[in-house]
């Protein structure tokens, strides 16, 4: 069991080409599982990590319904964002600059194979990370991401998540409003879910801005100690 995590960040970039690039790390630790199980080959697979900040994007996962979309084509390009739909779990959300994005493209054979488990893990790191942070962050009852204030009229999302797997192999993951320009998310039902609003971490402690590189460590800290991975 290979519990070595590559990681790479990717600064600001193009979310299609981002998408292509996990889709060739995925497909190539898909092949070495295929190539074990029909030679017996023994080869380690691998693990890899990628934070990513996106120019203005809408996502719409596999399972998503387009009228969540509020934006026709050319408000779209008004607002300089662009639309894909993609296969991830989930409806649609928003990715845009002053946002932590985490792609975990991890083979979950040298971890654990539940997929429930992984999902609670993703959300477990935020919240530890943002309880540094002094915010009391939880999950919400069949709403998958990260939350505060759940089961008041005042709940509102910081975290959203959307993850495909594919014989125990992960790929897509969370992104973590921190300085985010929370404006953008007026433009589609985030995720699905009426009546609830969304924040950033900027937002909740009042600050004009704060440290990404540090949010970064904190996620890293917490994602090793839970997976009992190392990056490298």
């Amino acid at each position: 069991m290979n519990k070595d995590i590559k990681l790479e960040d990717l600064g600001l970039k193009d979310f299609k080409d981002t998408w292509d690039y996990q889709e060739t790390l995925f497909k190539a630790i898909l092949d070495t599982k295929i190539k074990n199980r029909r030679e017996d080959a023994g080869l380690a697979t691998d693990n890899h990590f990628l934070f990513v900040e996106h120019p203005h994007v809408y996502t719409l996962g596999k399972s998503g319904d387009l009228s969540n979309l509020l934006l026709s084509e050319s408000q779209l390009t008004e607002k300089g964002a662009t639309f894909y739909k993609i296969n991830r779990g989930g409806d649609i959300t928003y990715h845009g600059p002053g946002q932590i994005v985490g792609y975990p493209i991890l083979d979950l054979d040298n971890f654990f194979t539940d997929i429930h488990k992984y999902l609670r893990f993703l959300e477990e790191i935020i919240i530890l990370t943002l309880a540094e942070y002094g915010l009391k962050t939880e999950r919400s009852p069949g709403e998958t991401g990260v939350w505060l204030d759940v089961g008041t009229p005042f709940a509102r999302k910081i975290c959203a998540m959307g993850v495909r797997a594919s014989r125990w192999v992960t790929m897509h993951g969370f992104a973590l409003n921190v300085n985010a320009d929370l404006g953008y998310f007026d433009n589609i039902i985030p995720c699905g879910i009426r009546g609830k609003a969304v924040t950033s971490l900027n937002n909740e402690l009042k600050l004009k801005h704060v440290d990404e590189e540090e949010v970064k460590a904190k996620i890293l800290k917490h994602f090793s100690n839970l997976f009992e991975a190392n990056f490298i």
